[in-house]
């Protein structure tokens, strides 16, 4: 499959040379390096076509069939494509496909259920939690009155009888389940045991393994969450872009508060385009690719451990990893630029009752190339051989540059 005609790389470089050397660059950077950041994956090129197709000319203020802009005909089936789609994927009553991240998906959540001030019960921030679970620069922390559960210290799991011990304590209007830096399955259904106890509302945000769902890799939140809030790329595969899942008693809810209140227009090309993607991922093809990332994760992960650094819970159940790279001698942010300069592309994270930085990878995107559980521990022996200053970064960038020539994100 061929990237070209989704760029159209000759009519850009005719019309505007600049930007299609920064387009052209960009592909070359994801060409010859790792990708190995938990939140990134390639979309397929039919993915691409999408949101370079004619549907985003359209301004489509509204839902199908109750639009505020005349014709919308053809764009009114694309959505109903991808609401059709998204429901049977995960078994959910309705779903809205309209919001345009996974910030906002969660912002449209707590706008169909809470009201500004309410208590909220989240994983803290330091644990894993995200900016929209109750972090003061965020319009979360600002709006509602966050209280963080936590992990316990010795395992790195969440600690669900704090957490539990906090429902009863503060009662909260809503619990959030979720998290950006947590490998391991949640338990949905103590969250929703806990929920119901104290008569809260239950949030789900499954940004992170929502496409391990979709190919059966990791535990469905849809039948335990009032709402789960979610992205569409990650591993899931699709565009950048969110979505939310619920039951058809908070429907009109949900929807009121994506349009009108939280957003306008609805972006048509990528709704075309995330229809795309839950299509690919009902596929027998997606199974094997979600159950592969989790192989090629604890792979990565059991190899990392063997190299020194101290892999949070000990390992995953996810695509997900998150590391210390502090015994090997160096903090999370220090590692994470010597890696860049090898060319493997990863992030930093706080981690659970420490003071330095760890390492943040997933496999999502590896795995979307290609690779499989034996270059799994070839990059794990890099990573540990560049941070142990056992392989210069020449040296690691010519390596990467051969791995991932054998395994092109985009063949042709």
């Amino acid at each position: 499959m061929s990237v070209t005609p989704v760029l159209e790389a000759d009519v850009l470089r005719r019309q505007d040379p600049e930007l299609a050397e920064i387009l052209l660059g960009e592909l070359a950077r994801q060409s010859t390096t790792l990708q190995l950041i938990a939140a990134e994956n390639f979309t397929s090129p039919a993915v691409l076509a999408a949101l370079g197709s004619p549907l985003a000319n359209k301004y489509a203020e509204g839902y199908p069939g109750a639009r505020h802009h005349g014709g919308c005909e053809i764009v009114d089936v694309a959505e109903r494509v991808a609401v059709e789609r998204a429901k049977a994927l995960f078994g959910a009553e309705h779903a809205n496909v309209q919001a345009h991240s996974g910030s906002s998906a969660v912002l449209a959540a707590y706008a169909a259920l809470l009201r500004p001030g309410d208590t909220v019960l989240a994983l803290g921030l330091p644990y894993g939690g995200h900016l929209t679970h109750g972090s003061p620069a965020n319009f979360s922390g600002r709006w509602f009155d966050f209280v963080g559960y936590g992990v316990d210290a010795e395992t790195g799991l969440i600690d669900y009888q704090q957490m539990r011990s906090l429902a009863r304590t503060h009662r909260p209007k809503a619990i959030v389940c979720g998290s950006i830096a947590y490998p391991r399955h949640i338990d949905h259904a103590f969250f929703r045991e806990v929920a119901d106890e104290v008569g809260a509302y239950l949030i789900a945000d499954a940004a992170h393994p929502i496409g391990l769902v979709a190919g059966g890799a990791a535990p469905n939140p849809v039948p335990y969450a009032d709402v789960v809030c979610a992205t569409t790329h990650k591993v899931l595969r699709g565009p950048r872009g969110g979505m939310l899942l619920c039951g058809s008693e908070l429907a009109e809810r949900v929807d009121r508060a994506v349009f009108p209140f939280t957003q306008g227009g609805a972006q048509m090309h990528t709704i075309a385009a995330k229809a795309v993607a839950f299509g690919e991922a009902a596929t027998p093809a997606f199974t094997a690719y979600a159950h592969q990332v989790v192989a090629n994760a604890r792979v990565l992960a059991a190899g990392l451990a063997a190299e020194g650094l101290v892999v949070t819970t000990g390992g995953t159940d996810t695509h997900l990893i998150t590391a210390d790279p502090l015994p090997l001698g160096v903090d999370g942010r220090v590692a994470r630029g010597q890696l860049a300069a090898a060319g493997l592309v990863l992030d930093c994270c706080a981690l659970p009752h420490g003071d330095s930085r760890g390492l943040r990878l997933g496999t999502a995107a590896v795995t979307t190339q290609g690779m499989g559980e034996g270059e799994m521990a070839g990059i794990a022996a890099l990573v540990a051989g560049v941070l142990r200053g056992r392989v210069d970064a020449r040296s690691a960038r010519d390596e990467v540059r051969d791995l991932v020539g054998g395994f092109p994100p985009y063949p042709g």
